[in-house]
């Protein structure tokens, strides 16, 4: 069955106005998926949204809404009345540096964004999939997310969530026809990771159209895909070799010096 038979007429990109959630965006727009796009910044989105309807001759419905109001976001998605099949989950809000310095603000955000929002939003949706017996929910997890990771704790805590929520639910909706899929990409070079990256690029790091367009193509064949061959080794040698207290260690070099 060709992707936007299987997962369209059109898919949710959450986060999707720019960095990787546009490369989701463009990637299901390049396999004929018309797409609904969900950011908060209106002029951004508007701005993309207008791009991938000049280049992809698809439909593009522009959201402006804050996932951290998922309630609100699904309100909006039902009133727009698509026939949705398939949700990428790529927003996120990371609060870097040491968690003493971090705010009670910062920390229930992460919690909202991260976790809560593509929980109740893959329920919300995924009903309707299921009745019709097709459909997909991506989910973005991170390497991040594989063991601890200093200064970025609460994060990387919230993308171990998305991992095992992805695995749990890639059993459940297998039989009714949905596929689920986590994502665990290492560092991507998006505007946020160049914003908070001061020396040169991690071992790994991709391009999020590399990581967009390999997720894509995984969708259906497991529930966890680790886009590049370097993090491939990584996740391995993290998870299957060394200690939790080397892992742990390993990341600090990559993640201790983000302010």
């Amino acid at each position: 069955m060709a992707f936007k038979d299987r997962y369209g007429p059109y898919a949710v990109i959450a986060g999707g106005s720019d960095g990787l959630g546009f490369a989701f965006a463009a990637a299901a727009a390049r396999r004929g998926v018309n797409l609904v796009l969900i950011a908060r910044q209106q002029q951004r989105l508007q701005a993309s949204a207008e791009r991938l309807r000049q280049a992809y001759d698809v439909d593009v419905v522009p959201l402006a809404a804050d996932m951290a109001d998922v309630e609100g976001v699904i309100t909006q998605l039902d009133a727009q009345s698509k026939h949705i099949g398939l949700l990428v989950y790529n927003a996120a809000s990371c609060p870097i540096g040491p968690f003493e310095g971090q705010t009670s603000e910062q920390l229930s955000l992460a919690t909202a964004v991260n976790v809560r929002a593509p929980l109740l939003l893959a329920k919300h949706l995924s009903a309707s999939m299921i009745a019709k017996g097709r459909g997909g929910i991506v989910l973005m997890s991170s390497l991040a997310g594989g063991q601890g990771s200093p200064n970025i704790a609460a994060y990387a805590a919230t993308k171990a969530f998305n991992a095992t929520l992805a695995e749990g639910l890639w059993s459940e909706l297998k039989p009714h026809g949905v596929d689920v899929l986590a994502c665990c990409a290492g560092a991507i070079l998006t505007p946020g990771y160049n914003k908070a990256e001061t020396s040169k690029p991690a071992p790994g790091t991709m391009t999020p159209e590399q990581v967009a367009e390999t997720t894509l193509d995984a969708l259906g064949c497991g529930p966890i895909v680790i886009p590049g061959a370097m993090n491939k080794i990584g996740r391995f040698a993290l998870s299957r070799v060394l200690s939790r207290r080397a892992a742990i260690a390993i990341m600090s070099k990559n993640t201790g010096g983000l302010t």
